[in-house]
């Protein structure tokens, strides 16, 4: 038996309305075993939210539709699963922190009350209502919260508090499966660390897998165990930490990130961002999708899409790697 706690194989996903169909995510594949936590990085409008929302079930009804691939939870098809048995495990085995704890909390209920009603609908131990609240004051004590605040409402925290809040939420039931999205996009670079470092220290506390949606590559750094960079619609590059971070070979898109990052080491006295725009992800190109930004493009990436090519646990989606010593095509 596998022990990975997540398998996600060959997933597609596209919006549907009646002018166009967007392709938002294409053939895309990972693992992830308890305790681990991947990192997937990119711009907006890669596909990183898309492919969570997949996870979780809550791809919008009317125009998202997956296509093609499966997502095995503990080795259960979840795209096969009735909606009540997904609100089961949504929550309680499979949470999710999202991006804008603005729009994620209720206005009018007390953040004490919205804890415990994650816990009221998980609630497969009978416990009472005097536990419940017991366990809504570890929660807010677990994430920095002091325990009395538990009667205040969103409107009086701060945004890193209320980011807290959300954290609390997600892991009240304590899951198995944590996806951040974006967990501190909104934060001052202070409350971002303390943020980061709450949902490690957690994570480790309750060997959490996760899943961390991110652009900041510094971010990936501090929490992930593997990384993968996805750009429209399309994991280009997969591999442990190590890989991305100190080894020698990447994708071209890959090195405009690194490119685009503050160094003070450097005399460098501007970034150097990535030029141009992803494309239109209803009319992708018939290659490779970055040719159209990417420096080292060559005419073959105008016309064939790129296979994937392996170096141990090392993987990039490019042309370029086609003749490359110690690079295999992957099977």
């Amino acid at each position: 038996m596998s022990d990975n706690l997540l398998m996600v194989k060959n997933l597609s996903i596209e919006y549907r309305t009646d002018q166009e169909v967007v392709k938002a995510v294409n053939n895309i594949s990972f693992s992830l075993r308890k305790g681990e936590t991947l990192g997937i990085v990119g711009e907006t409008g890669a596909g990183k939210t898309t492919t969570a929302l997949s996870i979780m079930g809550l791809l919008p009804e009317i125009t998202g539709r997956i296509t093609n691939g499966e997502v095995l939870y503990e080795g259960n098809n979840l795209l096969e699963l009735h909606e009540t048995k997904m609100q089961e495990i949504r929550g309680e085995q499979i949470a999710m922190i999202f991006q804008d704890p603005m729009t994620s909390l209720n206005p009018v209920i007390s953040v004490g009350d919205q804890i415990a009603e994650a816990l009221l609908l998980h609630n497969s131990d009978n416990k009472s209502k005097v536990q419940i609240q017991q366990r809504v004051e570890e929660v807010l004590h677990l994430v920095g919260i002091p325990a009395k605040r538990k009667y205040d409402f969103p409107h009086q925290f701060s945004g890193g508090m209320k980011q807290r809040v959300v954290i609390a939420i997600a892991l009240a039931c304590e899951p198995q499966l944590l996806i951040s999205d974006e967990p501190t996009t909104a934060l001052d670079v202070t409350i971002q660390a303390q943020v980061i470092s709450m949902i490690r220290n957690l994570q480790s506390r309750l060997n959490t897998a996760m899943i961390m949606i991110t652009h900041d590559l510094g971010v990936v750094a501090m929490t992930c165990d593997n990384v993968a960079v996805m750009y429209a619609g399309e994991f280009i590059e997969m591999g442990t930490a190590a890989n991305i971070y100190e080894g020698k070979h990447h994708h071209p898109y890959t090195i405009g990130l690194f490119g685009s990052i503050p160094n003070l080491h450097t005399k460098t006295k501007r970034l150097a961002p990535v030029p141009g725009l992803m494309p239109d992800p209803a009319n992708l190109p018939e290659g490779c999708s970055f040719v159209p930004r990417c420096p080292n493009k060559t005419d073959i990436c105008d016309k064939v899409h790129p296979d994937v090519y392996c170096n141990g646990t090392h993987k990039i989606r490019c042309h370029l790697f086609a003749e490359q010593e110690n690079w295999e095509k992957e099977d």
